[in-house]
């Protein structure tokens, strides 16, 4: 399992467990709503005004992933793209080619012959839409729908730039995800996912470009 692919396992396992929680907590879904857009209010008044959220991003990522009791991190490169609602494209070019692709209904690894193999599809993991909205949410720092899962605090650095640190709202994926710490500026530059064995992966992004919608040739990557 690669290191793209570990991170993908840790987060479909916390969206299953959020969605399992929230089955079972379905009378406090009121509040737990109310407090969420009130949180959501407060932690974005400094951060919407410098970020700049497209439906689709591209750009280049170096991923470190440290795993508790190792001194080294396991390091990778590659090129990713993200699509709001459609899936995220993640291409690791080295130090070993692979492509992990997420989409509403399946996740998924090609090899770098052409050969695919399914990680989790819809049927099977009842909470793998919330992976892709989790993962986008991440990615773009789409605060709405982060304070839906995470009690958020933000904060504003220097002119331009802002950090913001998620905390899980309930215990169960808390199992998985101890926080996540984003921080950019237009753009999300970095990402950080403690998880709560120890280990920890930091992405950091870098030659970013949006655009309004897929073009046919990237469309094809999320098939």
């Amino acid at each position: 399992m690669n290191l793209s692919t570990r991170l993908f396992a840790c987060l479909l396992a916390a969206a299953c467990a959020a969605a399992d929680a929230a089955a079972a907590a379905a009378a406090s879904t009121l509040d737990t709503t109310a407090n969420a857009t009130a949180t959501a209010t407060a932690a974005t008044a400094a951060v919407r005004q410098r970020l700049q959220l497209a439906p689709v991003v591209q750009g280049r990522f170096e991923q470190a992933k440290t795993i508790k009791g190792f001194r080294n991190a396991l390091v990778s490169h590659g090129e990713f793209m993200v699509a709001r609602g459609q899936g995220v494209w993640w291409h690791t070019q080295q130090p070993f080619e692979s492509t992990l692709v997420v989409t509403r209904t399946r996740i998924f690894t090609r090899a770098g012959d052409g050969t695919s193999a399914n990680v989790a599809d819809a049927q099977g993991e009842p909470g793998l839409r919330q992976v892709n909205e989790l993962v986008f949410s991440l990615l773009s720092a789409d605060l709405d729908a982060l304070a839906d899962r995470f009690a958020i605090e933000a904060q504003a650095v220097g002119a331009a730039g802002w950090t913001l640190t998620l905390t899980p709202r309930d215990a169960s994926v808390a199992k998985f995800l101890a926080r996540a710490t984003i921080a950019g500026d237009r753009f999300v530059q970095t990402v950080r996912i403690d998880e709560a064995r120890g280990d920890s992966t930091q992405i950091r992004f870098s030659h970013q470009s949006p655009s309004e919608s897929l073009s046919a040739a990237d469309a094809a990557r999320l098939q």
